[in-house]
């Protein structure tokens, strides 16, 4: 069987990217199509195999300002010949979906999101968009939304990264779509025995303003405990300045010490609405809880009262309410073995045979397929640490 799989851009190694990763594990022989790949961002995993790039790859400075060539890549999907192969998988986020598969291509999009910044995205995008790109967007989102709606009647199939996603899949394309949780490193996170140090909170991930990190910055500042924020992003220079002593930015860091913060804090606290969110598994497969706003992704990995706690509005009282009802908590209320246990229901293994299982569905041989991805786990095992510090 010839196989391609489609993904929006490798500039990066992120929740995505760890799809393409696993994909790869199921189908060692498929070749990847993407608008712009950077070799020094991304694993040496996926660069060892066939890499194809659109026309977008050869415009100036195309591997950093790739984002400004929004508009051009409906053209550029549609101007790859994809009709040799006999199963597209498009990983979606980014155009990826938009390719014209052969009469009989059976073409499964695996979604993690659609297009955020044309939908329900669109007016935070606006509102935090420079004045030559808010006078833009209006015509240029309309365009993009046509396509992306049109181009849903390409795919074959669609499968969701949450709930979440599966209904806006629903809501804008009119499709309906199954469910399979993105791949999580569960096995790179461990417990510890024991920590004697001063608690404090965690925030980990990307510093973005539609994560909300701003609420949680000031529901720290109204509470006085202790928050450690992990991350970096455009948002940290403005977070620094309207902190307070009680909350410690970090910056970006290596994997190590991300992950003795997730093994060590007392809760996540996850301010924002997420498409899955894969940053709530990895503190869990730590044995910590996590504290998040009950919408988006967070529904899907976090039990309310078993794994964590979940809040109903964003916002500095309810943050701090919920806080407040997970510090008179019995200690025993979130035990760290049965976090541990429930973020192995997130692990690669499992996307693999779930991702397997919903292919024979639709018709794919299973002689088409790496039976149990062992074979790829065992090319995979240097790559977490990578992964962590490349992204």
């Amino acid at each position: 069987m010839r196989v391609a799989i489609i993904h929006y851009w490798l500039i990066n190694m992120r929740g995505g990217e760890a799809v393409v990763e696993a994909l790869l594990k199921l189908f060692p022989d498929a070749d990847i199509y993407t608008h712009v790949h950077d070799p020094s961002l991304v694993s040496d995993f996926i660069n060892t195999h066939e890499i194809r790039t659109t026309f977008i790859q050869k415009l100036p400075f195309a591997s950093t300002m790739y984002k400004k060539y929004l508009p051009l890549m409906p053209l550029a999907l549609e101007e790859l010949d994809v009709t040799r192969y006999d199963l597209i998988i498009s990983s979606e986020s980014g155009p990826a979906k938009g390719i014209v598969p052969g009469p009989n291509g059976l073409h499964v999009c695996y979604t993690h999101s659609p297009m955020r910044y044309v939908w329900d995205q669109y007016y935070h995008y606006k509102k935090s968009s420079g004045l030559l790109n808010r006078l833009m967007m209006p015509t240029l989102s309309h365009s993009l939304r046509q396509w992306d709606v049109s181009t849903a009647s390409r795919v074959d199939h669609f499968i969701a990264n949450s709930s979440h996603v599966s209904a806006r899949i629903r809501k804008y394309y009119r499709r309906d779509s199954a469910v399979i949780y993105p791949p999580v490193a569960t096995d790179a996170f461990a417990p510890v025995e024991e920590f004697t140090g001063e608690p404090f909170y965690l925030w980990a991930g990307e510093l973005a303003s539609y994560k909300r990190p701003d609420l949680l910055v000031a529901a720290f500042k109204a509470s006085g405990r202790k928050l450690v924020v992990a991350g970096a992003g455009d948002c940290l220079d403005q977070l620094r300045k309207e902190s307070c002593s009680n909350i410690t930015f970090l910056g970006k860091v290596d994997f190590p010490i991300l992950k003795e913060l997730m093994a060590t804090c007392r809760a996540l606290v996850f301010p924002g609405e997420e498409d899955f969110g894969i940053v709530p598994v990895e503190v869990m497969a730590s044995g910590r809880p996590v504290i998040a706003y009950g919408k988006g992704g967070a529904l899907d990995s976090v039990v309310d009262g078993q794994t964590g706690l979940l809040f109903a509005e964003q916002t500095i009282e309810c943050i701090n309410d919920a806080i407040e009802r997970f510090e008179s908590c019995p200690d025993d209320q979130f035990d760290s073995a049965s976090l541990v246990r429930h973020a192995k229901g997130f692990s690669e293994a499992t996307f693999l045979d779930r991702f397997r299982h919903q292919l024979l569905d639709y018709g794919v041989e299973e002689s088409a397929m790496v039976g149990s991805g062992r074979q790829g786990t065992l090319r995979l095992e240097f790559d977490h640490d990578r992964r962590r510090q490349i992204a």
